[in-house]
């Protein structure tokens, strides 16, 4: 499943970051590295930007950059 893809409330952990090279040095320098547990917090009304939680802060991806980031839903609380 994409990031975009989770429901508000939602856990998972990143599994993959896929898209070109520099986008993706960039996503990962932002903290969206594999293996990081991240929750989805809000969707705006028309489901873009969506609002994450990981490493300790909130961080906003527009949908398109979120469906480049492959993740594992759980049920753990970060």
């Amino acid at each position: 499943m994409t990031l975009d893809e989770m429901p508000v409330g939602s856990y998972g952990i990143i599994r993959e970051v896929h898209c070109e090279k520099s986008f993706r040095r960039r996503l990962l320098d932002m903290g969206l590295t594999p293996k990081t547990k991240i929750m989805v917090r809000k969707v705006a009304p028309l489901g873009d930007p969506i609002e994450v939680f990981l490493r300790g802060y909130e961080l906003t991806l527009r949908k398109e950059d979120a469906s480049c980031i492959l993740v594992e839903e759980c049920d753990e609380v970060l």
